[in-house]
Order: structure tokens, then sequence, then C-alpha cells
């Protein structure tokens, strides 16, 4: 367990240091993610639910699912929340015309599976 919590320390400061980067820098050229379409991500209730079963693969769908749906926006910032016991990553984005947005994923299928 401290090793996965090392472990998302770690990546949350990586992220955190590239916050002037545009999120399409950070994506692969693969469009194709495992998200569920029906959800806009403005909240818990909503969040966007990545399908993926390994950490790489759910951190790229995040971020492609971004591009897709706000291209040219910038990652400000990303936190680790709990939510109905379930885990969420909530990104903190500004978009293209300046608007700040949080945008909620639900991380409960890959969280922790390397």
């Amino acid at each position: 367990m401290k090793k996965i919590i090392l472990f998302f320390i770690v990546i949350s400061l990586v992220v955190s240091c590239k916050t002037n980067k545009n999120v399409s820098d950070q994506t692969k050229s693969n469009d194709k993610t495992s998200v569920s379409a029906k959800n806009d991500g403005s909240s818990f209730e909503n969040a966007i639910v990545i399908n993926e079963k390994t950490e790489s693969a759910g951190v790229g769908a995040e971020h492609t699912w971004l591009n897709k749906n706000y291209p040219g926006c910038k990652l400000i910032k990303q936190t680790l929340a709990n939510h109905d016991k379930k885990p969420y990553d909530i990104m903190d984005i500004k978009t293209t015309d300046g608007e700040k947005k949080s945008i909620y994923f639900d991380i409960s299928n890959f969280f922790g599976k390397f």
C-alpha cells in the first residue's frame, strides 16, 4: 500500500511540473480510448469512466479524452480523490478560450494496477 501511495505522489509531482504544456503534448497519437461516453465529467456523479486495466493505459486514456474534448487545453492541476469508496482523478484545466474547468474521471478500473 505504501508503494502505491508513493507512486501516486510521484505521478502527481510529475504531472504538476508539466502544467505549462498542452494536454495534447502528453497524449499518444492513438485516438482510441476505453471510456464511458455517457458522462461529461462535470462531477463525481457524471465522471468519465475509464475502462482501462493498467495505470499507464488509464492515464493515457484520460489525456486522450481531454485532448479530444478540449483540444489545446492546458492541465493546471491533477488531484486524486475518493468518493463513495471509489478513486477519482480530478483534472483542472484551462480551455483555449481561457475557461477553467474541473473534469472528473472514475479510475476504479485501473487504479493501483500496474
